[in-house]
């Protein structure tokens, strides 16, 4: 029997970058995801969460939750040569707590809103996202999840089609993002369906089919498309979530399923919305 484990993840209440100080509302979003029904969570951003593993692990399991994945964000560009360094050394921060909080994945985000690399720092991209998965699987044993982001180089079919096609599949796979995809043209099913070794971790959220039209035609950047409300809470929106499900199912393989919403800013009642998600994908054969 094919599992399918649900999570949710620190974006889901707002947070998206943190620096390297917890903030404040770090134990009430641990209370509210418990709350709402969740066993697993994705720590987000280094240093949301205390950075220290022992602390972590006791605020963790007094709440009964367990760690599916690290997140890499808000570090330099990987198709830069001069900035792998920098990059590695955040990454190698978050790896090792995530290795230390019994995760076995690490999801890359790149950072958007940059100007296309060009061939030459398409190689680099390419070189130094097999060197990172690299780092991560022979220091710490995750498994390096690269997500494709609006506003990136990786980010509609053909640019993830070519990524997968250029990188080891020994060291990078991705963490596919249906909100993400969706905004972007695609299809995740196909995404899927045509590369079932490549993609083994999911980041589900929904988008507004009208909105994104607009903000397409309007050439508005995705951070500014999400603070019109472009991320709908399921089943409201795109994708279908139903059959890009059965689709990763029919991998054979277990897999994470992480609820990764964003509100708009100053949207209130995240653990209300993160409850009824957790019901819905419940609803859909997901565990946990």
């Amino acid at each position: 029997m094919v599992n399918l484990i649900l999570g949710n993840c620190p974006g889901s209440w707002g947070v998206q970058w943190a620096g390297y100080g917890p903030f404040p509302r770090w134990d009430r979003f641990l209370d509210e995801l418990a709350g709402a029904g969740y066993s697993w969570l994705e720590l987000g951003p280094y240093g949301y969460l205390p950075t220290d593993p022992a602390r972590l692990n006791d605020e963790l399991g007094r709440r009964g939750l367990r760690v599916c994945a690290g997140t890499v964000q808000g570090c330099g560009g990987l198709h830069r040569a001069g900035e792998f360094g920098d990059a590695l050394a955040h990454t190698r921060l978050a790896a090792e707590l995530a290795a230390a909080t019994g995760a076995r994945d690490l999801i890359f985000m790149p950072v958007p809103g940059e100007e296309p690399p060009g061939e030459d720092g398409w190689d680099v991209l390419v070189r130094a996202a097999n060197e990172l998965g690299k780092h991560v699987l022979g220091e710490y044993g995750l498994t390096l999840r690269f997500q494709p982001q609006p506003d990136t180089f990786v980010e509609t079919g053909s640019q993830i089609t070519r990524f997968l096609a250029e990188t080891d599949p020994a060291y990078v796979s991705l963490c596919l993002d249906t909100g993400h995809h969706a905004y972007a043209g695609g299809d995740p099913v196909a995404m899927i369906t045509g590369h079932p070794d490549r993609i083994g971790y999911l980041h589900v959220k929904q988008v507004d089919a009208a909105l994104a039209i607009r903000a397409h035609r309007a050439r508005l950047p995705y951070d500014q498309a999400v603070m019109l409300g472009a991320c709908c809470e399921p089943p409201g929106g795109l994708p279908d979530l139903r059959p890009v499900l059965d689709a990763l199912r029919a991998r054979g393989r277990d897999a994470f399923v992480v609820v990764a919403h964003e509100p708009a800013p100053g949207h209130r009642g995240h653990a209300e919305v993160a409850a009824r998600t957790h019901d819905y994908l419940r609803e859909c054969g997901l565990r946990g």
